[in-house]
């Protein structure tokens, strides 16, 4: 028996998941975005162009009213180009002409939000915490005052 688009989208979209965690949105987004591209592979296999649908770009206008939805536990989507990164390098910013403070002011995102995944965000924190880099950068804050006082 020969499985559906929408049957074989759901199998990779769960397996996805069962890998890494995933909100419901995320899981909504996946599965939208499998199904297309698995839509596109067949019909090139049966020889009919299938144009892609404009739905990457209603998603991109969504997360562009609400910025701060761009950030998420797997991935940051640049909110420029839509393209989707663990990290929104200052490298990548310069090719489109801005840098961090531009894009943040530009969107909306609080300057002190970093432009990485969220699960990104919490291995380097804890890799801090772990070195004790609060500690050290503590008392070199005090020493740099007592030099100057």
């Amino acid at each position: 028996m020969t499985k559906t688009l929408v049957e074989m989208a759901a199998e990779i979209v769960q397996a996805q998941a069962g890998v890494a965690r995933m909100s419901p949105d995320e899981i909504e987004a996946c599965l939208n975005k499998t199904f297309v591209a698995l839509r596109a592979i067949n019909g090139k296999e049966q020889g009919a162009e299938v144009e892609a649908e404009e739905q990457p770009n209603e998603e991109l206008e969504e997360l562009r009213k609400n910025p701060m939805a761009s950030i998420q536990r797997t991935k940051v989507i640049d909110l420029e180009t839509g393209q989707e990164f663990k990290i929104i390098t200052n490298r990548h910013l310069k090719k489109l002409g801005m840098t961090t403070k531009e894009y943040k002011k530009k969107w909306g995102i609080p300057l002190s939000q970093p432009l990485s995944a969220k699960s990104l965000t919490a291995k380097r924190r804890k890799l801090a915490k772990d070195r004790g880099l609060g500690e050290m950068l503590k008392k070199a804050r005090e020493a740099k005052a007592k030099k100057k006082g």
